[in-house]
């Protein structure tokens, strides 16, 4: 899927500082999950074992749903169609009630049709991106479906906040962590993945639980805007800046690259290592 901040276009520089082995591996803010999913489709995987979560409850439900009843997915997309009427009818549906396989399919397709596969909502949790134009878009992708659901048969996929995914982390395991970005600007900011809003003092919070972390002997990489909050806010970790393109804008001459933040708990600590492309 499309996710706001995804990692797709970063995973060169994610694996080159991910571990080569590690017993768990961790994603407490999963969305799309890019370096999950790069790692468990190595022939021989890096990790034994695996904890995905998110605050996004559809997301989670949809993840489980394409693991264990990824069949069911497959055959509840095939009534979608990319049309106008339909798009606002399933967004205005209340998830309540629905089974996971509906709201897997249900998000799936929204995220394939609504406007640049944005996923946002508002303060009350609804689903509030209009419909997108597209020439034809792929709603349904059996192929990469069952990819996806041979990738998630390792990982136990929760929703939940990331203290209560990492508290059981020892030496030896990995987490990365992609949370919702320090503003660049007061203009820039995006944090409404879910209904919780992720603020200064998420921020702050996170900032200790790296720092927990790294007392334990657990690894943890972290991405994240980079300005001079965030440097401030990694000053004791090891950071490196990174070139990343960025895709969701209204205006496409706007998609330009921007610098990134990837933050390590082992390494030297230093402000910065130089800009990588």
């Amino acid at each position: 899927m499309k996710w706001a901040g995804g990692k797709s276009r970063l995973l060169a520089e994610l694996r080159k500082h991910a571990p080569a082995k590690m017993g768990t591996y961790a994603e407490p803010f999963c969305g799309g999950a890019a370096l999950y999913f790069a790692l468990a489709s190595r022939e021989k995987r890096p990790f034994e074992r695996a904890l995905l979560a998110d605050k996004n409850g559809e997301l989670v439900a949809c993840y489980n749903a394409v693991k264990t009843r990824v069949d069911d997915v497959i055959e509840a997309l095939r009534k979608y169609k990319y049309d106008r009427d339909m798009f606002y009818d399933i967004r205005d549906r209340d998830t309540r009630g629905m089974s996971d396989v509906e709201r897997g399919a249900r998000l799936i397709y929204l995220n394939k049709t609504c406007f640049n596969g944005l996923w946002r909502v508002n303060a009350s949790g609804k689903f509030n991106v209009p419909f997108g134009r597209y020439k034809s878009p792929r709603i349904l992708d059996e192929d990469a479906l069952r990819a996806a659901s041979a990738a998630l048969e390792p990982a136990e996929i929760v929703h939940g906040d990331f203290t209560e995914v990492t508290k059981g982390l020892g030496r030896g395991d990995f987490a990365y962590f992609d949370p919702p970005y320090v503003p660049v600007s007061k203009t820039a900011s995006f944090t409404s993945y879910a209904s919780d809003r992720f603020d200064g003092a998420e921020q702050e919070r996170l900032v200790a639980e790296l720092h927990r972390l790294r007392a334990r002997g657990v690894k943890a990489m972290l991405s994240n805007a980079y300005n001079e909050e965030t440097q401030d806010l990694y000053r004791e970790f090891a950071t490196y800046v990174v070139d990343a393109p960025r895709s969701i804008n209204s205006d496409p001459r706007k998609r330009q690259s921007i610098s990134e933040l990837i933050v390590t708990t082992w390494g030297k600590p230093v402000a910065e290592r130089g800009k990588r492309a």
